[in-house]
């Protein structure tokens, strides 16, 4: 394995599947099982996990709601979706634990860095829900966030696309897939692989993200293996 410990982020969007709103339970029951294959080989796995599949901030803050309000509600969300993903993986015999930036210790316990690389220690897989506590971050920067706190090797950006491209594919059939890509180019041509302020936190602490399809059945073991899958920021510009 050339991944020991690994940070996942799942988009909210992941989890609705074809839906137009909300938690597919196929879809939820197929990546818990995807998961399980990885920890029953050894690796440790934290999941960051968004909520856009049930609430959007930004789009509420921009319809008028209190842009703070709104980011807290989109925390909730993730919480909501922290859970289904906790059963459905426990459904697998994966012990899962998950931990929150914000207070409800009658469903989760509260997010302590120590405890968090505890669980891992024990395998238990680990889901941090609500973010980072704080309004204005989004989860992408509460993945690299969390990835630096806890020491892991790299963050995994499980997305509906099979990598990072020069241009929009869906509007441009000329656009080219970039196999690597350092952070710098990222950020000066705005690709959009994760906001801002997460590529600054995993360029300043030399964490590489590799993005690639979820929906692809072992996408998630293969790139723990360090196989070709996607597109690794972190290292030179390269185009496939």
């Amino acid at each position: 394995m050339t991944y020991h410990r690994v940070l996942l982020k799942l988009s909210g969007e992941a989890l609705m599947g074809d839906l137009g709103y909300g938690i597919d339970p196929k879809v939820v029951a197929d990546i818990a099982q995807e998961i399980s294959d990885v920890v029953q080989l050894g690796t440790q796995l934290a999941i960051v996990v968004g909520g856009g599949n049930i609430f959007r901030g930004v789009k509420a803050a921009a319809a008028g709601m209190d842009r703070a309000t709104a980011d807290y509600v989109g925390m909730i969300a993730t919480v909501m979706n922290a859970m289904t993903l906790q059963d459905a993986l426990e459904r697998n015999n994966i012990p899962t634990r998950v931990l929150t930036a914000i207070a409800m210790q009658e469903v989760a316990e509260p997010y302590i860095r120590r405890r968090a690389i505890r669980h891992l220690e024990k395998g238990r897989v680990v889901i941090f829900g609500a973010g980072s506590g704080n309004p204005f971050f989004t989860t992408d920067t509460t993945a690299a966030l969390r990835a630096a706190e806890i020491d892991a090797e790299v963050v995994f950006k499980a997305t509906k696309v099979d990598g990072v491209y020069d241009s929009d594919p869906h509007v441009n059939p000329s656009a080219r897939r970039y196999r690597s890509l350092n952070y710098g180019h990222v950020l000066t041509h705005d690709l959009r692989v994760m906001d801002g302020t997460a590529i600054a936190l995993c360029k300043e602490n030399n964490i590489p993200i590799v993005v690639f399809d979820l929906s692809v059945r072992g996408n998630i073991l293969r790139a723990i293996k360090g196989e070709p899958v996607g597109t690794i920021v972190g290292g030179f510009c390269e185009v496939s």
